[in-house]
């Protein structure tokens, strides 16, 4: 690491085409200004490791969420008793016959009322 001491207006030169000027000197604070190539990405260290550690937590956190979610899909998947017997009831009352049976006849219509 290269240390350098340097005043409030002065440069440093990185290559032909990055410039670090000391913008600002206030008690314990630098203000740094940065001159370069758009292509040339600056970002501050403390930011770069607090979106990492985000990153990594939430990659642990989809592995459960992954899981769960299979298994909710799993269940999904799988025909509940009660849906199940709701279409038979209703094949059964237009005549089809009922599953792994022998075909039943109709119903006979119930008989009419007279007002």
């Amino acid at each position: 690491m290269l240390v350098l001491t340097r005043k409030k207006g002065e440069r440093v030169l990185i290559g032909d085409d990055i410039v670090v000027t000391v913008i600002d000197v206030r008690g314990d604070g630098v203000r740094i200004g940065l001159d370069a190539p758009r292509g040339v990405k600056i970002q501050r260290a403390e930011v770069v490791r607090a979106v990492t550690e985000a990153n990594t937590e939430a990659a642990a956190n989809t592995t459960v969420t992954a899981d769960v979610m299979a298994g909710l899909l799993a269940a999904r998947a799988r025909p509940r008793p009660e849906a199940q017997a709701e279409p038979q009831a209703q094949a059964e009352e237009q005549g089809a016959p009922p599953a792994g049976g022998a075909p039943q006849p109709p119903r006979p219509a119930p008989p009419r009322r007279r007002p």
